[in-house]
Formats: C-alpha cells, structure tokens, sequence
C-alpha cells in the first residue's frame, strides 16, 4: 500500500497517464498540507508538547528525498521521480495534495473538463464509492476543501481546476492521511484483491 502522501497523486494522474492525457515523463510537482501526525512520530511527539505554539505550517522533506516519492513514480506510471513538496499544519490529521498542471508544452494540450472527464469516468468504474471525483466547476474558494473533513473515513473527493486560456490546471485531493490514507487504504486494497464490495 502507498503511504498517506502518494495516494492523492496517484489518484489524479495516474487516470490522465493511463487516457494519454499526460505523457509518462511529464514533470510532476506534488505539494500539499497534512496534520503533523503525517509527519511520523518525532514530528508528532514535537507538536504535541509545542501545543498552541506549534507552527501553523512547516514544510519538511526540503532534501527532495520524500520516502514515498518511488510508489508515486510506480503507481502514477511515471517515467522518473516527481518533485514533492509535503508540509504539515498544527491538526493531527486530515490533508489536501495539489499537483499544478503546465500544459503548454504537450503536443496536445487537454482541457481542464477533458481533465475532469477522465478521472471521473476512472472512478466511476473501479471504485465503488469511496472516492468522489466534485463536480467540474470554475470556482475560486470552494468551502469543503477542508484537510480535516473526512477524518475518521476512508473517502477521498477529488477536484479539478483549470485556465484553459493559460493551459494550466491544478488536481487537487483531500482525504484522511491515517484512514483513506493509511488504514483505509489497506482494507479496500484487500476487498479489491478479494473481490469484496468497500
């Protein structure tokens, strides 16, 4: 099972890799926030006893080394290593991943609704549920884009938001990092395997 991280990622671009959206040696950026606990246990240990005065956003992983950056590459189908940006924020738990999109530079430069299309109708086969692809809107603030509001679940929504003037596009993922992201994760994986509804 991927770690908490990747899951998000993979999510989002692995569909666009797999519907030829994007090329395998595209050059991917992973950003995002996680409650410190996504951090492991000296991060959490330090949170803990900072309290209140722990920092509200600290990036980490600023050696370009993330542990988790080979099972994005592998499950992404990426042809080499992402760049990923991961911080955590002073909540225990809960994330959002962003992936920014450049798409000028392809051959064929997709539409963000082309985008959207391919990962909804990603999900809409495999999934069962448990992973929402929001509707594809052109929004600037969308309030449920929360990093703690699926804590306690093993559901993911994912978003898409585009500028097809400017050919860019941002894939954006919000989870649990310790159920869809760990523990969730694993249990679908086995009803997969097993043939099991989620």
């Amino acid at each position: 099972n991927p770690g908490c991280w990747p899951q998000g990622p993979i999510a989002t671009l692995r569909p666009l890799v797999e519907a030829g959206l994007l090329p395998p040696d595209f050059p991917v950026t992973v950003n995002g926030i996680s409650g410190y606990s996504g951090g492991g246990r000296p991060m959490i240990e330090d949170y803990v006893a900072k309290g209140e005065a722990a920092s509200e956003f600290l990036p980490y992983g600023l050696t370009l080394q993330h542990k988790h950056v080979p099972e994005l590459r592998t499950y992404a189908k990426l042809s080499h290593d992402p760049i990923m940006q991961p911080a955590v924020g002073n909540f225990a738990q809960g994330m959002i991943t962003v992936v920014p999109l450049q798409l000028g530079g392809l051959d064929y430069v997709p539409t963000g609704a082309e985008l959207h299309a391919a990962i909804a109708d990603h999900f809409a086969a495999i999934d069962g549920g448990v992973v929402e692809v929001a509707p594809y809107e052109q929004l600037e603030r969308v309030p449920e884009i929360d990093p703690e509001i699926y804590n306690g679940t093993n559901r993911m929504k994912l978003y898409v938001f585009a500028n097809d003037d400017r050919a860019q596009a941002m894939l954006l993922a919000v989870y649990d990092n310790l159920g869809k992201g760990a523990s969730g994760a694993a249990v679908q994986n086995m009803d997969l395997m097993l043939g099991l509804k989620h």
